[in-house]
């Protein structure tokens, strides 16, 4: 039973990354509804495996990134919502797998930005911003260079939360 509901919390958490990622893209701005259910969802997943330790470190982890998260977002080094999906999806890597996390978020985010960088990095996400809805999006917050970091944070939880499941 613990493992279907688990499978499920997965399947669930897999469709609010995605949505995240989309969002981002679209709009350049992550809802506050995805980012809850993600924190709602975690309990179901972590029953799994219940431990002191997994949960009270999950849960201490995704603190710690918030607050650091935080003062990046004062200082307008990331978005509001960059920093709220991250703390999610730190709840659910949990202590082992923060600091691939971490990494791995920012690898591929760097590797987003000097994709946008270059004009036809710009120009498809203009483009695709256009066609799904939302053409004002590039002009919000002052930046030359718009950046969906919910791309990057939500493909790098889904590898490092579905990896460990496929050894």
């Amino acid at each position: 039973m613990a493992m279907q509901l688990q499978f499920a919390a997965l399947i669930g958490f897999a469709a609010l990354m995605l949505l995240a990622a989309f969002e981002d893209l679209r709009r350049l701005i992550i809802p506050n509804a995805l980012t809850v259910s993600l924190c709602v969802l975690w309990p179901l997943y972590a029953m799994a495996t219940p431990t002191l330790f997994g949960t009270l470190g999950s849960l201490g982890c995704a603190v710690i990134v918030f607050l650091a998260g935080a003062l990046c977002f004062s200082r307008g080094y990331l978005g509001g919502g960059d920093v709220k999906l991250l703390a999610a999806a730190t709840l659910w890597a949990g202590p082992t797998g923060t600091p691939a996390l971490l990494l791995l978020t920012g690898v591929l985010g760097g590797m987003l930005a000097l994709f946008l960088l270059i004009p036809p990095g710009a120009h498809l996400a203009t483009l695709a911003r256009t066609k799904l809805g939302s053409a004002d999006a590039s002009l919000k917050g002052g930046m030359a260079t718009p950046v969906p970091y919910g791309v990057a944070i939500a493909a790098a939880a889904m590898i490092v939360i579905f990896l460990p499941h496929f050894r």
